[in-house]
């Protein structure tokens, strides 16, 4: 994953730079956040920045799915608190409606598939789809871009 780095990185520092890009995504979410006054935080960007950082070549990392999965799984939960309310058959409905269209529009993102669960079990509201999550994922993936190409490492594969 990392062999172009080889001639200037120990293999240690290797291991190490998905945990710092990682770190720097999630505190300039944080920072930037605090800033503005709003939120770019919620708990399934740490599973994204997993996929981003360390598994960037992978169909699941690249900023469609980052993105796409992410705004998608949120705004099914949104949906389904309006539509349906809080019930253990709602939540999971929610849930597989949202695995469904990420496949079908081929946002797939694993961490996504939390989101209706914290959407539903929190009570977000409609704002909740661009802060956090649609600028906090934009964002991620935009320190992705830079930490891959600080790292000589390519991402994306594919941008949309």
């Amino acid at each position: 994953m990392f062999a172009r780095l080889r001639p200037h990185f120990s293999p240690l520092l290797i291991k190490l730079l998905p945990g710092i890009g990682g770190f720097l995504a999630i505190l300039l979410c944080s920072l930037l956040g605090d800033l503005a006054s709003i939120s770019l935080l919620m708990a399934p960007f740490g599973a994204s920045c997993v996929i981003a950082f360390a598994l960037h070549q992978s169909p699941l990392a690249q900023p469609r799915s980052l993105i796409g999965g992410h705004v998608l799984s949120t705004l099914v939960g949104l949906c389904a608190l309006t539509v349906f309310g809080v019930h253990a058959w709602s939540l999971a409905l929610a849930v597989g409606a949202a695995i469904t269209l990420m496949q079908l529009t081929r946002t797939l993102h694993p961490p996504a598939g939390a989101d209706p669960l914290l959407v539903m079990l929190t009570g977000a509201g409609w704002s909740f789809l661009l802060t956090p999550v649609l600028l906090g994922a934009a964002l991620i993936v935009l320190v992705a871009y830079g930490y891959h190409r600080a790292t000589r490492t390519s991402y994306p594969t594919a941008w949309w």
